[in-house]
């Protein structure tokens, strides 16, 4: 992934998969390393939408009621 310093891990994985993977000479390190960033994107991006889901309903209810700042400028969506 990049040059970021790394860590020696133990792990423990179903015996199956990790003779497969082998025989299809798999990089674990490399795999596990592109899972785990997408695992750990996934949960921030959740976080973030907990942490600010009153903020972001607010939002919506102000475009609701007053519409978003460019609605005047926006030709295509006006009926003629």
């Amino acid at each position: 992934m990049s040059a970021l310093p790394k860590k020696a891990a133990n792990l423990t994985v179903r015996a199956d998969l990790l003779e497969e993977a082998r025989a299809r000479k798999i990089n674990l390190s490399h795999t596990l390393e592109v899972a785990l960033a997408a695992e750990l994107k996934r949960q921030r991006e959740a976080e973030w939408l907990e942490q600010n889901k009153e903020g972001i309903a607010a939002y919506g209810r102000f475009v609701e009621k007053h519409g978003v700042f460019s609605d005047r400028f926006r030709n295509f969506m006006r009926e003629s």
